[in-house]
């Protein structure tokens, strides 16, 4: 039995509301069922008792068990039926004068010393809780879908909420078997506020022309080790979600340029092409399976030319390698021949200024992303320019793949795939510790268990490198003239010592 809360109430039984139920009666609460739609609340119990059932048949719950956490869920037909409550979490619409006006009813039902909790995504805990005469007792509870998997809670604190009321949330979350993270109140808070680089990063690339949705989604897997690609997670999400989040933050922000939502989904959205749900989005599904095109096989080439490697190429040494135990006849002059397929490595910058500016034959120039060691990942990514030749570009792709890793050739833009996605992701984690939102370990916390990536972004930035990182957002910035890749002040600072735990400032 946990010691924080022996008995709350839920409003609210949709998805969130009944995981967030289930959880609750499984830390010993008796949880009070509410819901304005009759009958749902007698529906949500027999749902999560179906739950424990399927648990229990699968050795995942002890059997004994179910009768007793049955009896813990108990539908009312009231609000008033919740004034014994020490808790009340509200689940309803995400809408804020909906929010707003039931919890200026539940503070004229429930004890003065009871903490009311709300489970928004996207609305201000400062704006929930602004109506109510004891906005102290109102904090932000924000549970993932499924809430019984997805093991973090973020906990939010409005500008005039009780410390209290989210240290005994927290230690409720953690009596759940959750883990919660304590945020301050801003648009998207940790999650959804870290999450805007994967996606609109991605939408930004497809949009410039340099990939399609499925090579971008390969890249992203197969380079970083992301367990899905932005299209197939917006697919997953649906884009009757995943849009209204794009733009909300975008306009709570004030139209910050990092954040800016693209045409792309917009256009999706209206057209109904929302995803899994709807059986075709960015991909088409057939019995819940994508449909993706092959990848284009790898050019049949009768000889090799020579390769001539660039003196500014990043992971030069290793690249120089890669070259050797793929069998290629490496130039080492102090310029390439007239014949050699010529290679650079550059970070942020795309192959034609490269070319143009090493004064390099464009017509024999590839670029090779190499922001990430070899060895670490499954898939090699080469970038053409507009006036490469077709027998260079087929001569590059077949000699990457000599060894049968994947190859993917996309076009000229500023920046790869992978350095322009994961140096956003790094560049907008660390503007949210610049601004206090949260401490640099709780953002790690957050992101690994509620966006599921391979690794935290600060984390992401050590193991590439800060200075890495950096070189790639000032190459952006000079190639765009877009603000949307300024480096946060808090990267730059941390830059040079990295962001690893041992020396971030909590």
């Amino acid at each position: 039995m946990n010691q924080v809360f022996t008995s709350i109430g839920v409003v609210g039984t949709g998805a969130m509301g009944r995981g967030i139920a289930q959880i609750a009666a499984q830390a010993g609460s008796k949880v009070h069922l509410f819901d304005t739609h009759g009958g749902a609340a007698d529906a949500a119990k027999s749902h999560i008792h179906h739950q424990w059932q399927r648990l229990a048949d699968k050795g995942r719950l002890d059997a004994s068990l179910v009768p007793g956490l049955h009896d813990r869920l108990v539908p009312v037909a009231s609000l008033h039926e919740l004034a014994h409550c020490d808790m009340v979490v509200e689940a309803i619409v995400e809408q804020l004068d909906a929010k707003q006006d039931l919890l200026r009813q539940l503070e004229s039902i429930v004890s003065p010393q009871a903490v009311l909790a709300s489970n928004t995504s996207s609305l201000s805990i400062t704006a929930v809780a602004a109506p109510l005469q004891h906005p102290q007792r109102v904090a932000g509870f924000h549970f993932f879908n499924p809430v019984p998997l997805m093991k973090v809670v973020e906990v939010v604190a409005g500008l005039r909420t009780d410390a209290r009321v989210c240290n005994v949330l927290a230690d409720y979350a953690r009596a759940m078997g959750h883990t919660p993270v304590m945020a301050q109140d801003t648009p998207g808070f940790i999650v959804n506020h870290a999450g805007r680089g994967f996606g609109t990063e991605a939408l930004r690339i497809v949009s410039e022309g340099v990939a399609d949705f499925a090579t971008v989604d390969r890249i992203l897997r197969d380079q970083v080790g992301f367990k899905l690609g932005p299209f197939e997670l917006l697919d997953l999400t649906g884009l009757d979600v995943s849009h209204p989040v794009m733009e909300s933050i975008y306009r709570q922000y004030y139209d910050e340029p990092r954040f800016r939502p693209n045409v792309i989904t917009a256009q999706r959205l209206a057209g109904g092409l929302l995803g899994r749900k709807s059986g075709e989005g960015f991909y088409r599904y057939v019995d819940g399976a994508a449909q993706v095109a092959p990848e284009p096989p790898v050019p049949e080439v009768s000889s090799l030319p020579p390769v001539w490697v660039s003196t500014r190429a990043a992971r030069r040494a290793e690249l120089y390698q890669l070259l050797k135990n793929l069998g290629a006849t490496i130039e080492t002059g102090t310029s390439a021949s007239a014949n050699a397929l010529t290679l650079v490595a550059p970070l942020g910058f795309d192959v034609t200024t490269v070319a143009v500016v090493e004064r390099l034959d464009p017509a024999r120039t590839i670029g090779i992303d190499m922001l990430i060691d070899d060895a670490a990942t499954r898939r090699r990514v080469l970038a053409t320019n507009p006036a490469t030749r077709a027998d260079m570009r087929d001569a590059a792709h077949a000699l990457f793949a000599r060894d049968g890793k994947a190859v993917s050739v996309i076009r000229d833009s500023g920046g790869f795939v992978t350095q322009r996605v994961v140096a956003t992701i790094v560049n907008i984690a660390a503007d949210i510790c610049q601004q206090g939102i949260c401490s640099p370990k709780d953002l790690e916390t957050a992101v690994t268990l509620g966006l599921g990536y391979p690794l935290g972004p600060l984390a992401m930035g050590d193991r590439w490198g800060p200075t890495n990182i950096l070189e790639v957002l000032f190459n952006m910035q000079t190639v765009y003239g877009d603000t949307r890749y300024r480096p946060s002040p808090w990267l730059r600072r941390r830059g040079a010592i990295g962001l690893s735990l041992t020396h971030r400032e909590d």
